[in-house]
Order: C-alpha cells, then structure tokens, then sequence
C-alpha cells in the first residue's frame, strides 16, 4: 500500500521565541484586554494581530504592513502550532485590518493603560540581603574615529593604545550576579568613578 507523504517547509528564523517571549509576558491578554472587539469582528483578537505582527517586525526587521500577509501564508502552520490558535487566516494581516489595529493603538490613553500592564508583568521587586557588592569594570575598544566631546576616547588600554575606547563599571550583587548599577563613561577617564557613590 502507498501512501502519498505531504511535506510542508517553512522559513522560521526566531520569530518561535518572539512569539513566545510575548505569550509569556502576556501580551496577547493585555491587548485584548485595552483593545475591545466590535461586535462584528470576525477571526483573531486584536492581541494576537498584534503580536503575531510585532514578532514579524522583529524578525524580519521591516515594520511595513504590505509583506505581513505574504508572510503569514508562508509560516501560517508553525504559528498554528506556537500559539494554538487553530482559526489562523492571513485574512487577519491584511492591510486594512493592521491599519485598524494602529488607529486603535494610537490613542494616548490606551497606549498608556497598556504600557502600565506590560510594565507590571516585567517588573520583579525582590527583597535581598546583601552581604557582598562587587565592583568590575571593563573596556570596549574599537575602530571609531570622533572628537573630543563623544563617548569613544583614547585612553589606558591594555588591548590597543591606539584604539579608541569606552569603560564600562558595573556593581553587582554576589553571590547572584545580580546588576545593580551600571555606568559607562569615556575611555580616557578613570574606572572608579560615580558609580561608587551609588552603591
């Protein structure tokens, strides 16, 4: 008995972890939850448009609503599989329906309502006894050309002299490694600098 094996291909580049990322934050939720649905709206919530297109944006770095349909077609049964949203069309990404999306997106009290929920599912407040803060600095050099007031400045290097450089200071809390403070100034200046008065 043959049977006829169907091999579908698609290009998935990171816009799985993308997806994920935002369903763990929550995104989807705090849009529909700001963005209310017409009575007559047909297919996706608004919070799914939403995110499957943001991932688009980032993974393909193009923020244009014209390849967003084409696209979709193209990684329409990954998508089905990371969100499980069994109902997925590339009806949902014309350009009219993302246009819509944006004007939603526009309002300034919407905006802000939704950044308020995004922010209170990304900010964590621990309460941490710290017995020991270290203190590390570090150079980033390379082959910049500029002038005496920008961040890149020749200094004490024990890379390369003749490269320009910036010093990073970082204070962290062991033994987790925990960033506390961070502080980057020119190359030319010492790396005991302000952030010790921070920590």
């Amino acid at each position: 008995m043959n049977t006829e094996l169907t091999i579908t291909t698609e290009r998935i580049d990171d816009f799985p972890l993308l997806l994920a990322t935002m369903q763990r934050l929550g995104l989807p939720e705090i849009l529909d939850r700001h963005l209310k649905r017409h009575g007559l709206h047909q297919g996706l919530s608004w919070g799914w448009i939403g995110s499957i297109w943001l991932a688009h944006i980032l993974s393909q770095g193009d923020h244009r609503k014209l390849p967003v349909q084409a696209w979709m077609r193209q990684a329409q049964e990954t998508i089905v599989r990371i969100t499980g949203l069994p109902g997925l069309s590339e009806l949902d990404f014309t350009d009219d329906r993302l246009t819509k999306l944006l004007e939603r997106l526009s309002n300034p009290l919407t905006w802000r309502e939704i950044e308020q929920a995004l922010g209170q599912s990304l900010i964590r407040v621990y309460e941490l006894m710290p017995q020991r803060i270290r203190l590390d600095a570090t150079t980033v050099s390379g082959y910049h050309t500029g002038t005496a007031s920008e961040l890149l400045q020749f200094g004490h290097s024990k890379d390369d002299p003749g490269l320009r450089q910036v010093k990073v200071m970082m204070a962290t809390l062991d033994p987790l490694g925990m960033p506390l403070a961070t502080e980057v100034v020119a190359g030319n200046q010492a790396d005991d600098g302000g952030i010790l008065s921070v920590v």
